[in-house]
């Protein structure tokens, strides 16, 4: 019976595929102590799967093809907040970011100089415990061509297998540490956002220079005049006794408040006679890749962009943001106008479902294109691979939004399954090929000195991060860990302190500001360390 099944599965690649899959996302779902694997899960059942039976492996193709997915959608979403975030405080941080993972790659190579740990292994140890699944693959990749590369392939994941799981108990450690002595979270009560209305007693120029004084933190909805209702445009100037609908942050819009005046016993957001509000959802691919400014509502439709929401976050409308499918922005307009403007946007969830294969497997072909280039470097050749090409240009794409009419990215439902597809895909095609590997080593006294330089790669970094980020930038305790979190490019702390926290905008600032940068460092360490010490 259990033979009969063995070779039914060696027959079906596909049917394998989806059998480690499904073996791993339920493996995934078990808690302890509230913590769980999720979908690395899917690499430990592969891992068992493979262990199990030789014969049970995956062509190539699926994992090259799931890891270029992953880190190409990765980057279409990051691109932009990389930029912003890189602008304004960013280059300090990932200063200290690339320091931390650098020691973290010393570590490593004592484990191969002072342990024994083959260089295959080190490299692996310090992927596995730097928590970073591309830079596995970019260390196997770097094996292509090495004789005996079927054997040589297995070390690296064999190491990375050994230290992933402490890789991600150790920064789950720090992050409680730090939210704990950082005490920043915020009333239970308090939104991430506020509306409210000030009664103008002092004039304070126009609204987009009273929103520049205020770093472009609050927007504005509308405009009461003599009783004339209007929407908010930029160029607006209140006058005294004008009411005005401010919105943002409840510290800014309390600032706001006491520069204009006092805040009003009223809430003219309540009155929705001549001006009314609604969340329309960007599906129009003539909006998408635009900044909020450039659509010039105000002229267009009489209207004011207020809000965004992006995923699970809402965000101030600052007219320099640009849209992405899938976005969902409140709007203030006259009724009359609101058929019209959703209209313009889009507003449909079932174009969402949909992607342009176009623009998307151009941007893709582009980034496999790119990694494909080799280097000569160390003695041997460096290439971004199908980990770090697919990347960089996803971060170039991702900021640059639009082309003509080329729209780089995709609904951001569609992207999020793109990118756990190409995860799953990746993660069950190595964890097959190096079960047979895994089985063997980790009866060996050599798999703790593996663990051992995983942990000591972990905590190296994090010792750096901590005291660099605390001591010298300063930084607030969620901000940190949010730089931590991206540091690790691993979700684990990112989703535990998310659900810590009530107010997660800087934890969520702090991620994307360093997780790109983080992700390509650890993918060229990791070949670096293979052409240094093989």
């Amino acid at each position: 019976m259990l033979g009969s099944l063995s070779d039914t599965l060696v027959a079906n690649p596909v049917l394998l595929l989806f059998v480690v899959v499904a073996v791993g996302f339920a493996a995934g779902k078990i808690r302890i102590g509230g913590f769980s694997l999720g979908i690395a899960a899917v690499l430990f059942a592969g891992i068992g799967m493979g262990a199990l039976d030789d014969r049970f492996v995956l062509p190539d193709a699926f994992w090259v093809l799931g890891l270029a997915l992953f880190v190409y959608t990765i980057g279409l979403t990051s691109g932009p907040s990389f930029l912003a975030t890189l602008r304004r405080r960013g280059l300090a941080v990932n200063g200290l970011v690339v320091a931390a993972i650098v020691a973290a790659s010393l570590v490593a190579v004592a484990g191969h100089e002072l342990l024994g740990l083959s260089a295959a292994r080190a490299a692996g140890s310090f992927t596995g415990g730097e928590t970073n699944t591309p830079a596995l693959a970019a260390a196997i990749e770097t094996l292509k061509g090495k004789s005996g590369f079927d054997t040589l392939a297995a070390e690296p994941i064999v190491g990375y297998s050994l230290s992933y799981p402490l890789g991600v108990v150790l920064p789950l450690l720090a992050a409680w540490f730090m939210l704990r002595r950082g005490r920043r979270r915020t009333g239970v009560d308090a939104p991430a956002l506020v509306v409210q209305t000030v009664l103008v007693e002092h004039s304070a120029g126009t609204l987009e220079e009273l929103r520049d004084r205020h770093g472009g933190s609050v927007t504005f909805g509308r405009l009461q005049h003599e009783q004339h209702l209007a929407a908010a445009s930029a160029t607006l100037e209140p006058a005294a006794g004008d009411l005005l609908s401010v919105v943002g942050p409840r510290e800014e819009v309390d600032a706001v408040i006491a520069e204009l005046g006092h805040r009003a016993p009223e809430e003219i957001v309540l009155d929705r006679h001549d001006l009314d509000f609604r969340r329309i959802v960007v599906s129009s691919r003539n909006v998408a890749g635009r900044r909020i400014g450039d659509l010039d509502l105000d002229a267009r439709f009489g209207a004011s962009a207020t809000r965004l929401r992006r995923g699970d976050v809402d965000l101030v409308a600052d007219p320099e943001t640009q849209l992405e499918l899938g976005d969902r922005i409140r709007i203030v307009a006259p009724p009359a106008r609101m058929k019209e403007i959703a209209s313009f946007f889009g507003d449909s969830y079932r174009a969402l479902g949909e992607i342009d294969a176009l623009t998307f497997s151009i941007g893709l072909a582009a980034g496999l294109a790119l990694g494909a280039i080799s280097v000569p470097i160390a003695g041997g050749h460096f290439s971004l691979g199908s980990a770090g090409g697919p990347l960089v240009v996803g971060l170039f794409l991702g900021a640059l939004g639009r082309t003509g009419p080329f729209v780089w990215q995709p609904p951001y439902t569609a992207s999020l399954t793109l990118r756990q597809l190409g995860m799953v895909l990746f993660l069950a095609g190595i964890g097959l090929r190096s079960g047979p590997a895994f089985s063997s080593a980790i009866t060996e006294p050599s798999a703790l000195l593996a663990i051992a330089t995983g942990a000591a790669a972990t905590s190296a970094a994090l010792a750096v991060l901590l005291i660099g980020g605390t001591r010298l930038l300063r930084l607030p305790a969620q901000t940190l860990v949010g730089v931590l979190a991206g540091m690790q490019t691993q979700p684990a702390v990112l989703a535990y302190a998310s659900h810590e926290l009530e107010d997660d905008r800087e934890l969520t600032l702090g991620y994307a500001s360093v997780y790109p940068l983080a992700m390509i460092t650890k993918i060229v360490i990791a070949q670096v360390l293979i052409g240094l010490l093989l």
